[in-house]
């Protein structure tokens, strides 16, 4: 694949990204917490209970909204322009945010003992845990396509 090939295909994945993973976080967030919060108060004092879920997917949606328009304001211009002055350090401080998000992740996995629905669980507390498990899917693809196959080419080389 010559350089111009390379660019197009990159800055297509930008786009990919924005359509299918942005516009679909934003989407499922706001439909979790409110299924959270139902979830927490009909249940609450259940030791089965995720207590916390809610407050944990609210901060999501702020640290997510904040590093998704870092990515369409400033990253990905950069990219599909074939990278600018300044965009290893974009790109370094987006994988940070990706690490701090795994951390989120593990902590979704942890209050929800893995997505382990208890017994005689509700409708309601069922369509947490399959939302939740598609979220997670969705945003680990989404750092996915990012960290492996988008940020690459952008990164500052390790070379002296």
């Amino acid at each position: 694949m010559d350089a111009t090939d390379r660019h197009e295909a990159l800055a297509a994945l930008t786009r990919h990204i924005e359509s299918r993973y942005h516009a679909r976080h934003r989407e499922q967030l706001p439909a979790l917490v409110a299924l959270a919060e139902r979830v927490e108060d009909v249940h609450f004092g259940d030791e089965d209970l995720p207590e916390g879920l809610s407050l944990l997917l609210r901060r999501l949606i702020g640290e997510l909204e904040v590093h998704m328009k870092k990515e369409e304001l400033l990253l990905f211009p950069a990219i599909r322009r074939g990278g600018l002055p300044g965009t290893a350090e974009k790109v370094a401080a987006m994988r940070a945010d990706h690490e701090d998000h795994a951390q989120e992740q593990a902590e979704i996995r942890r209050l929800t003992r893995n997505l382990t629905l208890p017994g005689g669980a509700c409708r309601t507390w069922a369509a947490l845990y399959a939302g939740l498990e598609e979220f997670l899917a969705d945003l680990s693809e989404h750092i996915r396509l990012e960290n492996d196959e988008l940020f690459p080419p952008f990164e500052a080389s390790t070379d002296a």
